[in-house]
């Protein structure tokens, strides 16, 4: 497998480094958290300026037309700034299953917007009745040309920015369908929750809350399929965003064992830390490998199961790993919130938390392996 990037690719990733570590510096997250705000817009609309944001979004509808790739380096550098913006959750969970699956009607409506940066979506995956995002436990009861929609959901991010939430229900015959709801519509309750690195979240509660036939994406035909592309590039979007935590805490970790001085010699010298380093750099290569062998299938529409379970597991395992070793080696000074590293470990804990626990993973890849 080769994993070189293209001239292009490289000239993407270039800018979208500069970009966001220009703008998302140490200091204007600290002037977020005065602020009591999370949202980075600056660097939302700086990613929108430098068209940045329609990347996987066709041309026809403001975008630059490119794949799955192109967006995963973004998530990485996402990930190496820890930047508070809405990529995974507008840019993956709901701009690439409009592209995929929407409506002319519906890609004309927020494709544009997205890529503009003015259009913020998100999706509700989190099914308070099960623990299996493929199998909702909410329900949509027809209701003329449209749908009632009722259940509950927890952990949805940018709710109260977003213009539509992806939600999957299940019918009245036993069918799923993926619903654009209206946060602002008449059933609708979005309630306060906080996620592990203090990400302001919302649980979503439904009571009949009415969706226009024109809001339901996919079909009721094709709503399963519509729901395993939202799960399925919503993992491996969390995935690239871990890797790319990984790797800057790593890189971060490797400077400071250069510059900390004990007994008269850098840190880096003492073989106790050179291991521990040593360990958590094959850690994020093996994040590295899984990660983009799952992108690339996805990417030319193979089968990824077991390559999404792998690059999943290790998200989770490894990442863990990387930033605990970051956080021992740095010392006190890691849990200093004047240094940064500390947003790295809470926001791998928070990406660790929701992609599941790897006994779930491993399971699940024991059962694939066995088909």
């Amino acid at each position: 497998m080769d994993f070189s990037f293209s001239e292009d690719q490289n000239g993407i990733r270039a800018l979208l480094k500069k970009v966001l570590t220009d703008i998302v510096t140490a200091d204007s997250l600290k002037a977020l958290d005065k602020e009591g705000t999370w949202f980075h817009e600056r660097a939302w609309r700086q990613l929108a300026e430098s068209e940045m944001l329609g990347l996987a979004i066709p041309e026809e509808y403001g975008g630059a037309g490119m794949g799955l790739t192109e967006l995963c380096i973004m998530l990485q550098q996402v990930g190496r700034t820890v930047a508070p913006i809405p990529a995974i959750e507008t840019l993956v969970s709901a701009a690439l299953p409009l592209a995929e699956f929407g409506t002319a009607a519906q890609k004309d409506r927020f494709l544009g917007g997205i890529a503009q940066g003015s259009t913020i979506m998100t999706a509700a995956l989190v099914d308070s009745g099960s623990r299996n995002p493929l199998n909702p436990t909410s329900t949509a009861k027809s209701d003329g040309d449209g749908w009632r929609v009722s259940g509950r959901f927890s952990n949805v991010a940018y709710a109260d920015l977003a213009e539509r939430i992806l939600v999957p229900a299940r019918t009245e015959s036993g069918s799923i369908v993926v619903l654009l709801v209206d946060p602002k519509a008449d059933g609708v309750r979005l309630s306060e929750q906080h996620g592990t690195n203090g990400q302001p979240l919302a649980q979503l509660d439904l009571t009949g809350a009415p969706v226009a036939a024109t809001d339901t994406l996919g079909g009721e035909d094709h709503g399963e399929q519509v729901l395993r592309y939202v799960v399925d590039h919503t993992i491996l979007a969390m995935c690239a965003v871990e890797y790319g935590i990984a790797e800057q805490a790593l890189f971060m970790t490797a400077n400071y064992t250069g510059e900390r001085q004990q007994f008269g010699a850098p840190i880096a010298t003492f073989q106790g830390v050179t291991q521990r380093l040593g360990d958590a750099y094959i850690d994020v290569q093996t994040m590295r490998s899984s990660m983009w062998q799952a992108c690339w299938r996805l990417d030319q529409g193979l089968g990824a199961d077991k390559e999404l379970a792998i690059a999943k597991f290790f998200a989770s395992e490894a990442g863990a790993r990387v930033v605990a070793a970051a956080q021992h080696v740095h010392g006190g000074m890691g849990f200093d919130r004047d240094y940064p590293l500390y947003r790295y470990f809470l926001t791998s804990k928070h990406l660790e938390f929701t992609l599941g626990g790897t006994h779930e993973s491993l399971t699940r890849l024991g059962d694939l392996i066995s088909e």
